[in-house]
């Protein structure tokens, strides 16, 4: 590997262990980020990927170490669907890391938040005004077609990414802290694809048609891929075996990031937390080693 290509790759015996260990990244990545700069800026992600480790964000230590009030929370895509839609990526934001239900009073929560009926804690509180979503749920409301709403939903996000105070680098990418991505079947990451048009864009946000090669079958909006590159913690955490193939494909195969988007977040300061199904077929790491 070249020292561009050569990411920290940790092996954890099994998910709820990759999990746990993504989430103590995130957390120390995002209270470096407030001592350093007096916030965080975090680009998450949806579908299966976050879910678990959003679990172990919600509850101590891990939900007391982290100044949330300074933590501003965006997304690297979404589908174009409404907020509360299975398909969308804010829903699972809003159900475990949030815990809407517990903000809306029907958790039975007590006087320390903990809830005795539920077994767990209320969401963490990040105010409504540092949650960044794409604006899908507006664009929707606007217009007739999924890919009108994709391609309004990009133009405002981008402008509010533009007017957020973040640091861009040498090509006028913005800087983000951390940013969490799971990997497509297909090795594409955001809702970029093999072959995508993104990968010679400029726009920091674009519309996506709805893919034909992988489900759901939706239009989505995407941050540009490169911010993958510009991120100061790039986290792609991958788990199942399932995702052993691509994985070897995107960490131990040829560079090639037209075919395999991910590759994005193979980099000097990236960082894979897999676990031991997902690395299974990785040379040194799997049985294949």
């Amino acid at each position: 590997m070249t020292e561009q290509a050569d990411p920290t790759i940790e092996v954890l015996p099994d998910a709820e262990g990759a999990a746990a260990e993504a989430a103590t990244r995130i957390a120390n990545a995002l209270v470096e980020a407030v001592g350093r700069r007096g916030r965080a800026d975090w680009a998450t992600t949806g579908g299966s990927t976050p879910i678990p480790i959003y679990r172990h964000l919600v509850q101590p230590p891990l939900r007391d170490r982290v100044p949330w009030d300074r933590v501003h929370v965006w997304w690297g895509d979404d589908r174009v669907v409404p907020r509360d839609h299975p398909l969308s990526n804010r829903l699972p934001f809003d159900q475990v890391l949030l815990r809407a239900a517990g903000l809306a009073g029907l958790s039975g929560a007590g006087d320390d938040g903990y809830s005795g009926r539920a077994g767990d804690w209320p969401g963490v509180p990040i105010p409504e005004a540092n949650i960044h979503g794409m604006p899908i749920d507006f664009a929707l409301g606007r217009t007739a077609t999924e890919d009108e709403a994709a391609r309004q939903a990009a133009a405002t996000y981008a402008s509010a990414l533009r007017a957020a105070p973040l640091e861009r680098d040498a090509r006028n990418l913005p800087v983000l802290d951390v940013v969490l991505v799971g990997v497509g079947p297909d090795g594409h990451v955001f809702s970029v694809f093999p072959g995508s048009p993104l990968l010679d864009s400029t726009a920091w946000v674009s519309a996506v048609a709805a893919p034909q090669h992988v489900e759901p079958h939706v239009a989505r909006v995407s941050l540009h891929p490169q911010i993958l590159s510009s991120a100061r913690l790039p986290l792609a955490v991958v788990m199942g075996g399932t995702k052993a193939a691509i994985v070897r494909e995107i960490l131990a195969g040829p560079i090639d990031v037209r075919r395999l988007p991910a590759q994005l977040a193979r980099r000097h300061g990236g960082l894979w937390i897999l676990d031991q199904a997902a690395a299974g077929q990785l040379p040194g790491y799997g049985s294949a080693g």
